[in-house]
């Protein structure tokens, strides 16, 4: 299958899910807490896919080293897709008015920092140099 149906394909499942959940919190009281939540989730949400799609055909479940993605958002931060999806989980909580959800944060920061060393790992294997100079000019 090619990458661009499967890209597609998770930010209109992604898609889908959220606003089943913007329907939901739209439903309760509107509170400022709610609203930061839900500005958060839908900016988180355009960030992560805009970095999906600007990972291409270099994503996969399983790290693999296709090539240094370093365009876009990727330019600056290493792990987007870790990052805005771990900020659209947390707008979610504040939405729904649950922040002592945000405790999951302790379990899912973790497996993201060990998913995101592995990967560094393996394109340090497959790339030296380049990799590391593209880890000087990045955050996470």
């Amino acid at each position: 299958m090619n990458w661009k149906w499967i890209a597609t394909l998770q930010i209109i499942v992604a898609g889908a899910g959220s606003a089943y959940l913007f329907g939901f919190v739209l439903r309760l009281p509107l509170t400022p807490m709610r609203l930061v939540g839900m500005s958060l989730a839908t900016v988180s949400f355009v960030l992560w896919a805009t970095a999906r799609v600007q990972l291409g055909k270099s994503f996969s479940v399983k790290p693999k080293a296709i090539a240094i993605v370093s365009r876009g958002i990727y330019s600056k931060i290493r792990n987007p897709i870790y990052v805005f999806s771990a900020l659209w989980i947390v707008g979610f909580i504040l939405a729904l008015g649950r922040p002592t959800w945000l405790l999951i944060l302790v379990f899912l920061i973790p497996i993201q920092v060990k998913r995101a060393r592995r990967e560094a790992r393996l394109l340090e294997d497959t790339f030296g140099d380049a990799y590391f100079e593209y880890r000087k000019k990045t955050w996470f």
